[in-house]
């Protein structure tokens, strides 16, 4: 009966702990502590009890409770390793570091003496802890310890967290999602491993993350990791009211929690309430007050907004506590390069890299300084541009003079005077762009980036797809080095980037977005946001449609207020914001009230939507509508011969069967009734092909003019056009087509054959050689040609150079008579 008794008791002590574990995870931290504390006191042997009592102290802001439970329960299990690293973290939050290192330092202690003692996966974890806080190398503890500890045991949550959470740290999602993948399938419904997973997708899929944490707060709904995830979330979204719920969520849990007031310091600093900020500061450092992480977040935060400044003497003030704090010495890094000191920026990076080759920005941040090394760089007054050097000589010239174009007029419009030259670096390798701009590879989509005194963009030589007018890219990004600067960087994304739409439209109404039918579709749906929620709308869109969506709804918010209220009203607005006026409050007082300034936009966005080719019907037909299965038109279709997608579909369908001289009735209706719409496989490229087709070239030419003097992303336009023009003798046209087939693709040999042909028939000698010289470097198809003309051309003033290139002509193409007698002229004039 006795060891009846016995084994009774156990079973029941085992139950209990689980339910206390489980009440922990769950979130009623309460309940666990008071239990766990309970099962701590009765001495059952269980180092797992003051385990636990110590977690859930810690969770809800109970750090001297916690200190004395851990304190007593060291005394019972003088060996553990895990009791002595929670300890740590409490007696940091009890204002004894010195004791905090001791614990450390005793950890190794034990771990030498008695190594046979900690081969299990909770002291390899506990193991790998302590070597990171002893400055081992992170990927030595990842596969010494942690990966050891999942495949040891790969049902222990704690070692699927503990390897996530170091990748996350380091800046690898991409390992951490896989593993987190995994431990999910053991445990769906853990909040740890959902907030680690939300973690993962926080830098490039917003709407996953905001589905992971909203199933870790289903899970747990006391989950504190989960709310200031969330917070910071909404703090992108500059949906600060939001935010600061959230946090008071967390703080409901655990009053004093360091993040919670760091947040907190951010959102005053962001009202311009710099005595808050300072009391959310202290507060944020009440219990341990020289934690790195809080002045670390807040500076990170900052930086996110672009206030990179205030960013970097946040970092400063971390490292002031923690000297080699790698947070923060990787974020200082980063600030320092987009401000422009980039000595110190890249000096930094080297260091953090030396100090922790895991850390994948600091190791993609290091390989691109050697990359670019190789840059070329081009100055004056207002611009320091760097280029690839074999891209640079090609068109680096008309770089500089668009940005010195966008500079005059754009610094003059809105009367800014800019605070020294700006930097551009137009990169020939995306992964390149993508790690200057993000830190790591992906950005996949972006073209360009503004952060205030630096633009980053991709080269042309980068885009697969779609053509881009670089042209317009980077007089995209140089507006936001105006409006960023104006204002301070104290301005909405969504602002900023209506602005940038706004003037590049401004310079050339074929850049920037128009009206498309689709977007017509969505302003008279359910799709046009709030202007005070505008900002979100660019951080977790439905669709890449969406997100496009979102910057031409901000350009017709820019719209609308000038053409409303004036020029001098959004200059207004920009400068109540430089002074720290919240957006809000500066729209109303340069404007209307905003219930107002809401109500009038949407009418005059509805209103252009409305009147968007008035001629033709737009009702949607559903899927299968238009043709029956044997390819008939229906009824629907014979009813609705001015439907827009009826004309769009027919056309197509004639052009698929190549019956281009019934394509272009329904091309032509829709170019008249609609005559702006751009874009790949737009009616007026069919209707090209169709005159093409059948041989009509004068129809052809004149449905091409009017395509390329609207679409900027058309190459195949403009090539078509320089062909045209070339036959003609129309060399005006010509040059035409050569600067926009330039602004888009400057790294073809087509525009430059027919450039330097133009010049040469105009008497333009200096741009036609400029115009082969470039060809030249292209690996042009007759390389022999482009050589005999440089020849021609220099032959009366330089005939040195002449000969040479006649000799290159000659090497390319030994039978090439004309060389052969302009070689003998050259030496009979000798």
């Amino acid at each position: 009966m006795v060891a009846f008794a016995c084994l009774l008791s156990t079973l029941l002590r085992g139950a209990d702990l689980v339910e206390t574990q489980k009440a922990f995870l769950a979130g009623d931290y309460e309940k666990a502590a008071k239990w766990a504390s309970q099962g701590t006191e009765s001495n059952s042997g269980e180092e797992e009890w003051p385990l636990l009592a110590g977690r859930s102290l810690m969770t809800l802001g109970r750090y001297t409770n916690a200190a004395d439970v851990l304190k007593a329960a060291l005394e019972q299990f003088p060996f553990s390793l895990r009791l002595r690293l929670l300890a740590r973290d409490a007696a940091l939050y009890n204002g004894n570091p010195a004791r905090a290192d001791e614990l450390v330092d005793e950890v190794g202690q034990l771990v030498n003496r008695r190594p046979w003692a900690y081969r299990d996966s909770a002291n390899l974890i506990a193991l790998g802890k302590a070597a990171l806080l002893l400055g081992t190398d992170p990927k030595k503890v990842l596969e010494g310890t942690f990966d050891r500890a999942r495949k040891a045991n790969p049902d222990d949550r704690e070692a699927a967290l503990a390897s996530a959470e170091l990748a996350l740290d380091k800046n690898d999602p991409a390992l951490a999602s896989r593993i987190l993948t995994e431990a999910l399938k053991r445990f769906p419904e853990d909040a740890d491993c959902l907030y680690a997973q939300a973690r993962a997708y926080s830098s490039g899929d917003r709407k996953a993350m905001l589905s992971a944490l909203a199933k870790a707060l289903a899970a747990n709904e006391h989950h504190v990791p989960s709310y200031l995830l969330l917070a910071e979330h909404l703090i992108d979204a500059e949906e600060y009211e939001e935010a600061d719920s959230k946090l008071g969520a967390a703080l409901e849990v655990n009053p004093h929690h360091p993040e919670a007031w760091a947040l907190r310091a951010v959102l005053a600093h962001l009202k311009n309430e710099r005595a808050q900020e300072e009391q959310m500061r202290k507060k944020a450092l009440q219990f341990y007050a020289r934690n790195p992480l809080v002045d670390h977040l807040i500076g990170r935060k900052l930086s996110q907004k672009y206030r990179f400044a205030e960013g970097a003497e946040y970092q400063q003030r971390a490292l002031s506590f923690a000297t080699n704090y790698i947070p923060a010495k990787s974020q200082l890094a980063q600030d320092f390069l987009r401000l422009g000191r980039e000595e110190e920026g890249w000096a930094l990076v080297e260091e953090v890299y030396q100090l922790d080759g895991y850390d994948v920005v600091a190791f993609n941040l290091a390989n691109l300084k050697d990359s670019l090394g190789s840059f070329i760089t081009l100055t004056n007054e207002h611009f320091i541009v760097r280029m690839g050097k074999q891209e640079a000589p090609i068109y680096g010239d008309r770089v500089m003079e668009l940005l010195s174009r966008a500079h005059t007029n754009l610094c003059q419009k809105y009367g800014v005077q800019l605070e020294g030259p700006t930097s551009v670096e137009v990169f020939p390798d995306q992964k390149d762009f993508a790690v200057r701009t993000f830190g790591m590879p992906g950005g996949a989509g972006y073209l360009g980036v503004c952060f205030g005194r630096l633009i980053t963009a991709n080269s042309p030589a980068t885009q697969s797809g779609k053509a881009a007018s670089w042209e317009s890219v980077l007089w995209h990004e140089f507006c936001h080095v105006v409006t960023l600067q104006m204002t301070r960087n104290k301005m909405p994304r969504w602002l900023s980037e209506g602005i940038s739409v706004y003037e590049e439209l401004q310079a050339n109404p074929s850049w920037g977005q128009g009206l498309t039918p689709r977007y017509r579709e969505m302003i008279l749906g359910d799709d046009l946001r709030k202007i005070s929620d505008l900002s979100g709308a660019f951080l977790a869109p439905p669709s890449s449609e969406h997100l496009m969506f979102a910057y031409y709804q901000s350009y017709l918010v820019v719209r609308f207020v000038v053409e409303k209220h004036g020029l001098e009203s959004l200059r207004k607005i920009l400068r109540d914001l430089r002074v720290g006026v919240a957006i809000n409050d500066a729209l109303a007082r340069n404007t209307a009230a905003l219930d107002v300034l809401e109500t009038e936009f949407a009418a005059f966005a509805r209103g252009l939507a409305s009147e968007l080719a008035p001629r033709l019907e737009w009702d949607k037909p559903e899927a299968g509508a238009l043709f029956s299965r044997d390819g008939k038109p229906t009824e629907w279709l014979q009813n609705h011969p001015k439907n827009y997608y009826v004309l769009l579909e027919t056309a197509r369908q004639k052009v698929r069967a190549r019956n281009w001289a019934e394509a272009k009735a329904p091309l032509q209706t829709l170019v008249e009734n609609y005559p702006r719409q751009t874009g790949s496989g737009s009616p007026y490229e069919l209707l090209a092909q169709a005159h093409h087709a059948l041989k009509e070239w004068e129809e052809e030419k004149r449905i091409l003019d009017r395509w390329a003097s609207i679409d900027s992303n058309a190459p195949e336009a403009y090539s078509r056009l320089m062909e045209l023009g070339a036959k003609a003798g129309d060399w005006q046209a010509v040059a035409e087509n050569v600067d926009r087939y330039l602004a888009v693709n400057p790294l073809s040999h087509t525009p430059y054959a027919y450039w330097g042909k133009a010049a040469e028939a105009t008497g333009h000698q200096t741009d036609a050689v400029k115009a082969y010289s470039i060809l030249l470097r292209l690996d042009p198809p007759d390389p022999a040609g482009a050589h005999f003309r440089l020849a021609k051309l220099l032959q009366k003033t330089d005939a040195v150079a002449a000969r040479r290139h006649l000799l290159q002509s000659l090497e390319d193409s030994p039978r090439f008579r004309d060389a052969h007698s302009l070689l003998l002229e050259l030496r009979s004039g000798q």
